[in-house]
């Protein structure tokens, strides 16, 4: 499942009520920003530990993955993302929460110079459910930062 939209609107808190009724059904759930996922993934490289961290992210039922491709992976991150995606595949559920829409993945994965963005993206793309966040009325916008407060210089 995609969940996109602008900042601010809700993204991560609509992925993470997924998730908290997810756990409520008694599914095992993780959330994980993309970007720690791969400094995790790095750390692991040195202390021999790949596998077992691996298996903490390919195991529940329900990943939520936000701030997905929020910045260009390395090929070896990209290679990472793709071993993840290829042992959850039919097997489990994964909701991404990215900043940028789909159309802008394939480069973000490395485009044309890199095999590993159109395996990634097979494996993602064609069976999804996709939510858009989309206003009715963008003058009426108030971000969900504002709304609870959490960003004081947008409600000064």
């Amino acid at each position: 499942m995609f969940i996109t939209g602008a900042i601010g609107s809700g993204k991560t808190y609509m992925g993470c009520a997924f998730g908290m009724e997810a756990c409520k059904q008694y599914f095992r759930t993780r959330y994980i920003r993309l970007p720690d996922f791969l400094i995790d993934i790095e750390v692991t490289r040195n202390d021999g530990t790949y596998k077992k961290v691996m298996e903490k992210y390919t195991k529940p039922v329900l990943l939520i993955i936000d701030e997905w491709l929020l910045i260009k992976p390395t090929e070896v991150e990209s290679r990472d993302v793709f071993e993840l995606l290829h042992h959850r595949r039919r097997k489990s559920s994964t909701i991404f929460c990215p900043q940028c829409r789909n159309n802008t993945w394939y480069e973000q994965l490395g485009g044309d110079s890199s095999p590993l963005a159109d395996a990634i993206l097979d494996r993602i793309v064609h069976d999804a459910y996709k939510i858009n966040i989309e206003s009715l009325d963008p003058s009426k916008d108030v971000s969900m930062r504002e709304i609870y407060g959490l960003d004081k210089d947008l409600t000064e």
